[in-house]
């Protein structure tokens, strides 16, 4: 059963803090870090996630004296804490006793010690092992007054998604038994008369592992799914320990639901955390990485149900782990920060509080970085700390949207698979372009999965949904005839289940909705472009499409296929349904998005908002209501909008507030 209470115990308000690793420094800097985290407001803290070589040192004999301190510490402290079950990393006993719980890769090499996550998930060896440091810490800690919510493993499935052991081979065919009952069931639905891959036995079975040339897709497929099933076991079994021993403590693990994190279907695991949390950190690449930022935290808030979640790690500053690691800037911190809790996050939480003086991670920045307090990352840890204090009546509230982006991790998997027309086809990069150009106009958006109930969004976006179930496929156009825009972009609705084509011409699933029938795609070169009849064009793909009950929106001008539909309009029911067969410019795309919202009746959170201005709406379950703004610009501009600054501003004169240059405000509004 999940813990009556979904939410860390004791701590009020937005929760503050992040991964706390004592045992990297001395009981004096321990000692300092308490007076420390006091002036920071902090209020909830991870600990224990990478302390197994430190609680079993050896097999069977166990040191829990300083961890004893530390959370005796905290608790005389008001400190709540999330425990880790410590399972993250095996530590080298273990690993050298046991060499068969190492994970292997695709091509058949075992991944050594000396790292993390050096554990195959499927490994019975390892689980019996883990379950048993699990008992033990949940044993001992089960009383314990700091004890706010349980902290299980660590970004599970971060280094070693996909395991090829012959622990993981015997795993996924049971899987394959428990999906399919009978082989030659999963001959027909792997369409195993190809190249001469028939069964005559699940025991026969591999995973995909290296091979001469393309791996079956839909075993591929399987593969993947199996995966981050496996994962979610694991999980499971682990929490099933910890809700046996303290069932009135919530448990979660960290999840990372990034726009490069693919591998663990995360919509499939929602039911079983007793609250949702997520990792999220911004690439220095990006030019644009507020918008990637609000998408993940949208998709958190969507694997949520929309019920509050937690923002359990993100950086104060740079990372250690990108090409080039660039310092946030000003104001940054700040708003990478609350932009989470202004999409449903009520918590503040970060990879890690003191910077780390050894190890991989020694320039991952940290609330107290290696400069120590005196330092303008500590400062801005402190300010932050009294905003986020500030915005304890905003917990429990939740963001209302109008618009819903289809998203879903199987069809990520299946759509950048190998042997398709172009494998340069990225799935995030679609879905990001059209959430981008909802980002810019102030629209919210709920990232939900193909299974969610559509009724009530006004406008559904579908991008690049290669792989759809004939359920999802009804949903869609069940939304289009109850009077929602529906739009759909090209590669969508190919392919069922199993991988196999839909037949008699694309876009298969949605070919009736749409009132087209694509006959081949015609994916275009390298910096390919080819003019529309508005003067914009459309690249990267192009499609032979006929009309079969649609209207032409924009027609081809220029290239092999001009005089053909690019994008498409049809009436259907009381919506309707809408097709992007290319990948349109910029402008292009604005307007296509421009004239959904239109007909739909979509309005932005506020109206005349500058450019580069975010706003986002919480409401609370009494009706309060409180508007996020956020500046990403060095512009100080002005923003017309009734009631109080949360930050200490008060009331709003004249209904107009001040906003500065990188800044924050958040206002909480007249009832209405």
């Amino acid at each position: 059963m999940p813990s009556p209470n979904p939410w860390p115990a004791g701590v009020t308000g937005i929760a503050y803090g992040g991964d706390y690793n004592p045992e990297q420094w001395s009981t004096q800097v321990q000692l300092e870090d308490i007076e420390l985290m006091r002036q920071a407001k902090v209020n909830l803290l991870s600990v224990g996630i990478f302390s197994w070589s430190l609680l079993e040192p050896r097999e069977g004999e166990y040191d829990f004296q300083w961890l004893d301190e530390v959370l005796d510490r905290l608790h005389a402290a008001g400190i709540r804490v999330a425990l880790a079950t410590a399972t993250a990393s095996p530590p080298a006993w273990l690993v050298r006793k046991h060499p068969e719980i190492r994970p292997v890769t695709v091509d058949g090499v075992p991944l050594e010690q000396g790292s993390r996550q050096s554990y195959a998930v499927s490994s019975p060896v390892f689980r019996a092992y883990a379950l048993g440091l699990t008992r033990k810490v949940a044993e001992r800690y089960r009383d314990h007054p700091a004890l706010a919510l349980w902290h299980v493993d660590n970004e599970l499935g971060c280094h070693v998604p996909h395991d090829y052991s012959d622990s993981a081979a015997t795993a996924f065919r049971q899987w394959l038994r428990e999906r399919y009952g009978r082989v030659e069931a999963l001959n027909a639905a792997w369409g195993t008369a190809f190249w001469s891959q028939r069964y005559d036995s699940f025991d026969e079975i591999l995973p995909p592992r290296a091979a001469p040339t393309f791996v079956n897709p839909t075993q591929q497929l399987d593969f993947a799914r199996f995966s981050s099933d496996a994962l979610l076991v694991h999980y499971r079994a682990l929490r099933d320990v910890l809700r046996e021993v303290t069932p009135e403590i919530p448990t979660t693990t960290n999840f990372m639901m990034t726009s490069r994190t693919k591998w663990v279907d995360y919509f499939s695991w929602s039911d079983d955390m007793d609250v949702v949390a997520n990792d999220h950190y911004t690439v220095a690449s990006d030019p644009h990485p507020q918008i990637e930022l609000a998408f993940s935290a949208d998709l958190s808030r969507g694997v949520a149900s929309g019920a509050p979640w937690m923002l359990m790690e993100h950086s104060t500053s740079a990372v250690n782990w990108q090409p080039r690691n660039r310092a946030k800037g000003e104001g940054e911190m700040l708003r990478n920060s609350l932009s989470h809790v202004a999409r449903g996050a009520d918590s503040v939480m970060f990879f890690q509080w003191r910077q780390s003086a050894a190890g991989a991670e020694r320039f991952h920045s940290a609330m107290v970085p290696h400069a120590g307090p005196d330092s303008d990352v500590f400062r801005t840890t402190v300010e932050l700390g009294r905003r986020v204090e500030a915005l304890a009546p905003v917990r429990g509230s939740r963001v209302h949207a109008d618009v819903a982006l289809v998203f879903d991790y199987v069809s990520w998997w299946a759509s950048e698979s190998d042997g398709h027309p172009s494998q340069s086809l990225s799935y995030m990069e679609e879905a990001l372009r059209w959430y981008g150009a909802l980002w810019r106009r102030n629209i919210t958006v709920d990232v939900v999965p193909p299974h969610a109930d559509l009724e009530g969004y006004k406008v559904v976006l579908v991008p690049t949904l290669k792989l759809v179930s004939d359920d999802t496929a009804d949903r869609i156009a069940t939304a289009a005839r109850g009077g929602a825009s529906v739009l759909v972009t090209f590669f969508s609705g190919i392919t069922d289940e199993n991988e196999h084509v839909r037949l008699g011409g694309y876009p298969g699933a949605f070919r009736e909705l749409l009132g087209v029938r694509s006959e081949e795609f015609w994916p275009l070169g390298e910096g390919e472009r080819h003019l529309l009849d508005n003067g914009g064009t459309g690249e990267f793909w192009a499609e032979k499409t006929s009309l079969e009950g649609a209207e032409p929106v924009r027609t081809w001008a220029g290239g092999p296929l001009s005089g053909r539909p690019a994008v498409t309009r049809r009436p259907v029911g009381d919506g309707t349904a809408w097709y992007a067969g290319t990948r349109l410019d910029a402008d292009s795309l604005d307007g296509v998005v421009g004239s959904l919202l239109q007909e739909a009746a979509v309005e932005p959170v506020l109206a005349d908002l500058p450019e580069g201005v975010e706003a986002v709406r919480r409401v609370g379950a009494d009706g309060a209501r409180f508007v996020f703004l956020l500046n990403h610009t060095g512009d100080g501009t002005q923003v017309k909008i009734e009631g109080s600054e949360l930050f200490g501003g008060g009331a709003i004169a004249e209904g107009v507030l001040a906003l500065p240059p990188h800044e924050v405000r958040v206002v909480r509004e007249p009832n209405i």
